[in-house]
């Protein structure tokens, strides 16, 4: 469960929930010090606590700029000039703050997405023995971002893009790709993941549309709409073959039958007399 609240902790929030941790102080604890990975999780961690402080910033100035209009609103202090004065300070003050939040966001962004690409990818330690059965091994080039379609990442994306409505878009700063549902929210799947289904066929991005918002809409290829059967299939056979592997034989015919050849070549018992 994530610890952060989003209305106050946004960029906590965000990293936790997009690489499932509970604890983002702690996310370059086990990487050593040197590491790209140590250094790109520094950096993460400085973003999302750098968004975090920005957020309660603004909300202070826009607390400070609501007390000032709202007496205005009712139509007090007509001919007064300090609370305009006032507002000529808090408001412009307001902007600046939320244009930093704004590039922070960004940046927080940009931060996760070098951190996921640097991340190695748990499926070869976890599942090295079922290897033959990984959905992407069609796709095994060797190429640099063959991580980015290993397990089931592949599957998840070409799912969230069935969902119909995602989009890949890219920050202000950086041209970093990320991912936006229908809903406006960040769903699971990768960027770089998108990216190579793009490369290899699967995906189609409307290219009509501007990069930076909305951002260009993802869709399933003909190839893609194959791709996504054959994987959903594969799962489940996956599944049965290795539960298969794993079930210890029981009492029963063929448990019997094993006994049987020694049974007949020693003849049976005979009977004392």
């Amino acid at each position: 469960m994530n610890p952060y609240d989003a209305n106050t902790h946004p960029g906590t929030h965000l990293v936790a929930e997009t690489l499932g941790i509970t604890e983002v102080s702690t996310l370059n604890t086990a990487c050593r010090p040197g590491d790209p990975l140590y250094r790109a999780a520094t950096r993460l961690i400085g973003t999302a606590y750098e968004l975090d402080e920005l957020h309660d910033r603004v909300a202070v100035a826009a607390k400070d700029a609501l007390r000032l209009l709202e007496p205005l609103g009712r139509g007090e202090h007509r001919g007064a000039r300090g609370p305009y004065a006032l507002l000529r300070t808090v408001v412009p003050r307001l902007g600046d703050l939320i244009k930093q939040w704004n590039r922070a966001y960004d940046q927080l962004f940009e931060s996760v997405s070098v951190y996921q690409r640097l991340l190695p990818d748990p499926d070869t330690a976890q599942h090295s023995n079922v290897k033959v059965h990984d959905l992407d091994q069609r796709h095994g080039s060797g190429r640099d971002d063959d991580w980015a379609v290993a397990g089931d990442r592949k599957l998840t994306a070409l799912e969230a893009v069935e969902a119909d409505g995602l989009r890949i878009r890219l920050t202000g700063i950086g041209d970093d790709p990320y991912l936006l549902d229908g809903t406006g929210q960040r769903p699971q799947p990768l960027a770089a993941t998108v990216q190579r289904l793009v490369a290899d066929g699967l995906l189609h991005q409307d290219t009509s549309e501007n990069p930076y918002r909305p951002g260009r809409l993802l869709s399933l290829t003909p190839q893609g709409e194959a791709a996504l059967r054959d994987a959903r299939t594969a799962t489940p056979r996956v599944s049965t073959a290795l539960s298969r592997s794993n079930t210890p034989a029981g009492p029963g015919p063929l448990a019997d039958s094993a006994t049987a050849p020694v049974a007949t070549a020693l003849g049976k018992p005979s009977r004392s007399r």
